[in-house]
């Protein structure tokens, strides 16, 4: 099997250093050597600021069942479910499949 580096073969695409996060802006100096500063701003639709909320208040993950697994690796209590493992994978390779059909 070939892999294949389709990033080099997509010419022009490239990432603007001066993006930032929703809400804030950058400013450089211009490059032509004259006194004029230019900006960029990025803003955000009030519904994507609300998701943004959402996902700012809520964690990630959570880190008491993070220490509570980490003290039953170190106690050797930690006991892996094969089966559930294995069907998970399954699953996920499933979702996978489908979504590349549709």
């Amino acid at each position: 099997m070939k892999i294949d580096d389709s990033i080099k073969k997509t010419g022009g695409l490239g990432v603007n250093p001066t993006q930032t996060r929703a809400g804030k802006s950058v400013s450089k100096p211009s490059t032509s050597g004259s006194s004029t500063v230019s900006t960029d701003n990025v803003t955000l639709s009030s519904q994507l600021q609300g998701l943004e909320g959402q996902v700012a208040s809520s964690s990630v993950f959570d880190a008491n069942k993070v220490e509570e697994i980490k003290a039953a690796i170190a106690g050797g209590q930690f006991q892996v479910n094969p089966e559930k493992v294995a069907s998970g994978l399954i699953s996920n390779v499933a979702d996978l499949l489908q979504t590349q059909t549709a």
